[in-house]
């Protein structure tokens, strides 16, 4: 089995809401990605105004929240370049009163956990320089601690925001995804047996996490909605799918040969992509 090139990287995630215009209040006006372009009932956005999108919201009107004790969706984590940008968007979303659920110090990270409007997870977080992050026995080590929310804010009095600064940094991207899974043996087989991430952490109760090129993780898997957990309703918002930029055309055939020979059917869109589902039924496009 070929592990994936540190080149990897989550590019893109698809989201089914049940109010567009709400959506983008969130995503767009809030957090401040920007909007490329809007057509019925979809519209794509990206940290730094061009192609490609990073987030795409597909409208589903009276889409219902996703009910607990199924797969799909934990979290989407947009990576920040840094504290201070971190800082920014934590204490803009205090500001308006928006709901956090969770503070965190991973080790390797930052973190901050909300959601949209929609009940979709959202992790907001900055990384700690890779130098520092330690390894042990072959794994990256993480934690949960508490955050030092007011340590991460004085980022702001050092460095005060200036009135020409877009509201997110066009750096921003999707760092990494959290899914609930049903059998997490199972999503081991596909997501490292098949497309060739990597295990960085098996520390955790009920969770895996998986990587390329030795970051912490691109892929958390847990089965915390409780094994064996059915999928959620066609008609709940959460996850369509999530697109893995796997590095080349060589890299990418390779997966899509182990793909079907594992009796999986990946389908080409004829444009150089292809799709196929998760163990789960959880959407993945695979590009370069």
């Amino acid at each position: 089995m070929g592990a994936l090139p540190a080149s990897t990287a989550i590019r893109q995630v698809r989201l089914r809401v049940g109010d567009l215009q709400r959506s983008l209040r969130f995503y767009r006006d809030l957090l401040g990605f920007r909007q490329l372009h809007a057509g019925a009932g979809t519209a794509a956005l990206s940290a730094s105004g061009r192609t490609p999108a990073q987030i795409v919201l597909e409208e589903r009107p009276g889409a219902r929240r996703k009910p607990p004790g199924t797969t799909g969706l934990y979290h989407v984590a947009i990576l920040l370049p840094g504290r201070r940008e971190l800082a920014r968007l934590v204490r803009r979303l205090a500001a308006a009163g928006w709901p956090f659920e969770g503070f965190s110090d991973h080790g390797v990270s930052e973190a901050v956990y909300l959601s949209d409007g929609d009940g979709n997870g959202l992790e907001l977080y900055a990384d700690r320089p890779r130098t520092s992050w330690e390894r042990r026995d072959g794994e990256v080590v993480m934690f949960t601690r508490p955050l030092d929310l007011e340590g991460l804010l004085e980022e702001l009095a050092r460095a005060p925001e200036g009135p020409a600064e877009p509201l997110l940094h066009p750096a921003a991207r999707i760092g990494h995804i959290h899914l609930h899974v049903a059998d997490l043996a199972r999503s081991e087989a596909f997501y490292r047996g098949l497309l060739g991430f990597e295990v960085t952490n098996r520390r955790y109760p009920g969770a895996l996490f998986l990587a390329a090129g030795g970051y912490h993780h691109h892929l958390g898997l847990n089965i915390w909605a409780g094994p064996g957990a059915p999928p959620p309703p066609q008609d709940a918002a959460g996850l369509v799918d999530f697109t893995v930029a796997v590095g080349d055309g060589a890299v990418l055939a390779e997966v899509v040969r182990r793909l079907r020979g594992a009796g999986h059917d990946p389908r080409s869109d004829g444009e150089g992509a292809w799709r196929v589902t998760d163990p789960d039924g959880t959407g993945i496009v695979l590009t370069v």
